[in-house]
């Protein structure tokens, strides 16, 4: 069976941090002062609490606040001039279409926003299909990354097992997830330092990977955090992954 790649979008297929997530964290901030009646800095200490809780913000406001998913995620990630601030490579563009097996998406962010970046770097024609959090729902509820019976069911919905699987991400939780299901666990480090200082993301995965030092992919097999099993910084270091 030939490897089924999995890839997160934001701060891993490009530089979310300069590009989106000032935006969208305001937007999210927004959102929760006007809807639930909130400060604008209770607003913002709510939403990062619900997202280092959750994993996504969106969750903790359906669980607790019975806020209506695909309104909240159609208003804040509208961000006008997207198109202008996204930005990747040819050299991205050419790895990823060398890659052998399928390849999809795998992100926690709307679909509509997912392609508008897609098509902004000109890499929708680079994948297999684009995998959501509208379609991370099971029995009736949202289960987004890091949930692993989320990556349990959508190896089964692509027809493979766990460990056909290579996930790409920025974020750790959603790798020790897949990790634990057999999924092989890639550590996109190329944006980790992002530009924009604000970002919730920044400043938990600055916490979160401090003193994780996993070696580069075709060096030698990193050996910490033990769920991760390579770092990379450039797409084209997929092609040695073992």
């Amino acid at each position: 069976m030939s490897r089924v790649w999995l890839f997160d979008l934001d701060n891993t297929l490009h530089d979310a941090s300069h590009a989106a997530f000032g935006w969208i964290n305001e937007a999210m901030t927004r959102y929760i002062a006007e809807h639930l009646g909130y400060t604008q800095d209770e607003a913002s200490a709510l939403r990062q609490h619900y997202w280092k809780r959750y994993g996504a913000t969106l969750l903790g406001l359906v669980r607790h606040h019975d806020v209506r998913a695909r309104h909240f995620l159609e208003q804040t990630h509208l961000q006008p001039g997207l198109e202008d601030l996204v930005r990747t490579s040819a050299h991205d563009r050419a790895a990823l279409k060398r890659l052998p097996g399928r390849r999809y998406v795998l992100t926690n962010a709307p679909r509509d926003y997912t392609l508008r970046v897609l098509n902004a770097l000109r890499l929708a024609e680079c994948f297999d299909g684009v995998i959501s959090i509208e379609d991370m729902t099971m029995f009736g509820h949202l289960r987004p990354k890091p949930d692993a019976r989320m990556f349990r069911m959508i190896a089964a919905r692509l027809k493979v097992k766990p460990t056909d699987c290579v996930l790409i991400e920025d974020t750790l939780e959603h790798q020790k997830a897949a990790r634990s299901l057999g999924m092989t666990t890639v550590w996109m480090q190329r944006y980790l330092e992002g530009r924009f200082g604000g970002t919730i993301r920044d400043a938990f995965n600055a916490r979160a990977n401090r003193g994780f030092k996993p070696r580069e992919v075709g060096v030698h097999p990193c050996r910490r955090p033990a769920y991760v099993c390579a770092k990379i910084k450039t797409l084209q270091k997929l092609r040695g992954l073992r």
